[in-house]
């Protein structure tokens, strides 16, 4: 996702000299060809990302689209205060950029594990959550929030993610994409943790389940059609993510559901509300955490199982 981030942030940025991209001192082998080819649209704020993001409000406020870049954490819960209080509360366009979103940097440990970053970003108000699952979702998403007003947080994975999508037509904040029709079951993700979903459909094909599958690009605003229908139509809706239980993806699917008649339950799968103390690399920390394929097909055959 990184690298089609950047290619894509250098069309936008070739377009419209009004964009901005400031990092806090990182990425820089994949920020190259953008510094090279936008040279004047690119700061590097250095080790300060309070400062970096103090900075891109003020710039943002000033007319300026203003991209801000790190890894982990550090775009967002390191400089939550400046989020909140100089970018979010002055609606400024900023986009907040994180590369690793869940346990992309699961080998640094727990300091660089991303997974209470949904939650907090999307109860600041007026913040968008964009968490892209593929490459194509991540196009299409660097291009939407480039023209969506206010501040918004995107949620990247590191590199090597595998296709979903050939294309995705008219991709818009706040709508969910179907990967495939099924019946009973409704299975909803949000980034990258997707691979795992697809690596669990043959296990639950093979008993007899058929998932209706969609992939949330956007956690807020939230698609609250595809989840009133699947919520009234279906008997179980799964919510899949990289990140803590509770407050991020999962809890935004229970509360459009508690607010409506509803016949599925829901069964939400991520990190069990505790920091993981293990040390490895993504793939590991999945398994560890039981968010590993395996693990996925198991939970919702075990759910349909006490129903």
């Amino acid at each position: 996702m990184r690298d089609t981030f950047v290619k894509t942030m250098i069309e936008i940025a070739k377009s419209n000299p009004d964009i901005q991209l400031i990092t806090g001192d990182l990425g820089f082998g994949v920020l190259k060809p953008f510094w090279e080819q936008c040279p004047d649209q690119f700061t590097n704020a250095g080790i300060a990302e309070q400062n970096m993001t103090s900075v891109a409000a003020g710039m943002a406020l000033e007319g300026k689209t203003v991209f801000t870049y790190s890894i982990g954490n550090f775009p967002t819960l390191r400089c939550l205060e400046q989020i909140r209080n100089d970018c979010a509360y002055h609606k400024g366009n900023v986009k907040i950029v994180c590369v690793g979103g869940g346990f992309v940097y699961g080998s640094l440990g727990m300091s660089h594990h991303a997974t209470e970053d949904i939650a907090i970003m999307r109860a600041l108000p007026g913040v968008a959550v964009v968490c892209p699952a593929d490459l194509v979702e991540a196009e299409e998403a660097t291009k939407a929030i480039a023209n969506y007003p206010g501040t918004v947080y995107l949620r990247l994975g590191r590199g090597g993610e595998k296709r979903i999508h050939e294309k995705i037509d008219n991709f818009k904040i706040g709508k969910a994409i179907k990967v495939q029709d099924g019946e009973q079951v409704a299975i909803f993700s949000t980034g990258a943790i997707y691979e795992e979903i697809r690596d669990a459909l043959p296990v639950l094909k093979k008993n007899g389940i058929n998932p209706a599958v969609y992939t949330f690009p956007t956690v807020k605003p939230i698609d609250k059609e595809v989840i009133t229908k699947y919520a009234q139509d279906f008997d179980l809706i799964v919510t899949c993510e990289e990140h803590n239980v509770v407050g991020g993806f999962g809890s935004a699917v229970a509360e459009i559901m508690a607010e409506i008649p509803t016949k599925a339950n829901l069964l939400k799968m991520g990190i069990e509300d505790t920091y993981c103390s293990a040390v490895g690399n993504q793939k590991y920390l999945r398994r560890f955490n039981r968010l590993d394929s395996k693990s996925i097909a198991e939970r919702i055959l075990n759910k349909l199982n006490e129903e």
